[in-house]
């Protein structure tokens, strides 16, 4: 079955290209590699004997976008990656997300209506919660105001989808709301490359580790917490894809219980910052330089998941500790910097 990965060279998307050619699948990828590289297709190589085919091509051309389609009529299914998702950016540059986040995905849409198989798989976040009135957050906690134009641009995508659905019984969808994605594979030949200044907790954490860095800020720690940091829920890259590769097989056996559907990926449970960077230097065996600073704007307090549903209905859950994804993390940050 030929599976179309888009943004399939990121982070998360190269990992999931990876575990859908373990799984048999064909897969394509389509990125435009704004915020990664060729090189990554080397890495997905290495990793399954298989080099998928790949189209550097920017989505927001519809008619490379309808080109496309017409010469890969037998895609199967889509799994949609490629999106802006900086959220700092996206407030400084709210018409690039808008376009970028929710054109892409209305092409893709209105063409794989045209095709024997409408199948989507989005990649949703957890940002659509904001800050939930209560722990764990199940897939029924309200969806609130976003709190910037990237996290606007998953609740609008996911209302997009919801919308075509009820009018197009064909379409079968699922959006994945992951929590925070962490890690590298196992081989340590593919992982998280941010471009320039990571967004991100861990690749900053890893790379102040390194010396690329030279210190990393902690913003505040006089939230309502047990040590007073912010608290996440950290899924390995790994669990994270593999949660892809299930939820597409659910629609592709028609095991599905409607035509849209929503499910948390998280690991059920939350680390505070300072036990991320405890993480880290238990299996670095380095101390990390960082100081505690004000609170940032705009972080909420805590979010992790409750997982209950994907557990049951996909038959999936996480299986790597903090620990094991942080180690990957720094296995990766110490080869690309070797």
């Amino acid at each position: 079955m030929k599976i179309l990965v888009t943004g399939g060279l990121g982070f998360i998307g190269s990992h999931t290209a990876v575990e859908l050619q373990n799984a048999g699948f064909e897969v394509i990828i389509i990125d435009d590699c704004s915020n990664s590289s060729e090189k990554v297709l080397d890495g997905i190589t290495s990793i399954t004997g298989i080099t998928p085919l790949f189209e550097k091509m920017d989505l927001r051309d519809k008619s490379e976008v309808q080109r496309f389609f017409k010469k890969h009529s037998d895609i199967e299914g889509v799994i949609h990656f490629a999106a802006s998702k900086a959220v700092g950016e996206s407030v400084e540059k709210p018409l690039l997300y808008y376009e970028n986040n929710l054109n892409t995905l209305i092409y893709i849409l209105q063409e794989i209506l045209k095709l024997k198989y409408s199948n989507i798989i989005f990649s949703s976040s957890c940002t659509v919660y904001g800050q939930a009135d209560t722990m764990p957050i199940t897939e029924d906690a309200p969806v609130k105001p976003a709190e910037s134009p990237y996290g606007n641009t998953k609740q609008i995508g996911e209302e997009i989808i919801r919308d075509t659905c009820k009018v197009t019984p064909n379409l079968q969808a699922i959006s994945l709301r992951y929590f925070n994605p962490m890690g590298a594979h196992s081989s340590a030949m593919i992982g998280e490359l941010p471009v320039g200044v990571p967004q991100n907790l861990v690749p900053f954490i890893t790379q102040t580790g390194v010396g690329l860095r030279e210190q990393l800020s902690v913003f505040g720690d006089d939230y309502p917490t047990p040590d007073g940091t912010c608290i996440r829920d950290y899924i390995h890259v790994v669990d994270l894809a593999k949660a892809h590769v299930v939820a597409m097989k659910r629609i592709l056996n028609k095991n599905n219980k409607e035509n849209y559907e929503v499910f948390n990926v998280g690991t059920g449970s939350g680390s505070t910052v300072l036990e991320v960077i405890s993480s880290f230097e238990k299996v670095s065996k380095k101390s990390l330089n960082y100081k505690i600073v004000g609170r940032r704007d705009g972080d909420i307090i805590s979010a992790y998941a409750d997982t209950t549903k994907a557990n049951k209905e996909l038959n999936w859950k996480a299986e790597s500790s903090l620990d094991q994804a942080m180690k990957s993390a720094w296995d990766w940050e110490i080869k690309i910097r070797s």
